[in-house]
């Protein structure tokens, strides 16, 4: 009989199944899917039915959880959040305390950082730069 690791999110649903992550050793929820080609590193956390793909990278203590997704050549780090159904893809990246939530969308180049919060059906795309503490929400297209 093998003993399934856990680990505690701190997502309210106690220890759940999980693994290290074979590049970076982050810690995966058995429910969330992480690609051998990405990148968690050991202090971020991916979880729920998250989704990290293609040479995508988590580090730091960086978070991506619920039906979140995030792939290509994207990175999220620091201490930033992506979850809900949000979606981080292209070359963009999440860092600081940045959040991106609910049905949000940041690709291409675009950098979302600080204490920012990009979300609800928003769009943050191209060369864009969402910093401090702005709010980009409901259909906003940046």
């Amino acid at each position: 009989m093998t003993t399934k690791e856990t680990f505690d999110f701190q997502d309210g649903n106690g220890p759940v199944p999980a693994h290290r992550h074979s590049k970076g050793g982050g810690w995966v929820a058995d429910t969330a899917t992480v690609a051998e080609t990405a990148y968690v590193g050991p202090a971020a956390r991916v979880y729920g039915n998250a989704l990290v793909s293609g040479r995508a990278g988590v580090s730091v203590r960086a978070k991506v959880y619920g039906n979140a997704r995030v792939y290509g050549d994207t990175w999220v780090y620091g201490d930033a959040w992506v979850f809900g159904n949000a979606w981080v893809y292209g070359n963009a990246e999440v860092y600081g305390n940045a959040w991106v939530e609910g049905d949000a969308r940041v690709f291409g180049r675009a950098r979302v950082c600080g204490a920012a919060t990009v979300y609800r059906d928003a769009r943050v795309y191209g060369n864009a730069r969402v910093s401090g503490r702005a709010l980009v929400k409901e259909g906003a297209v940046t």
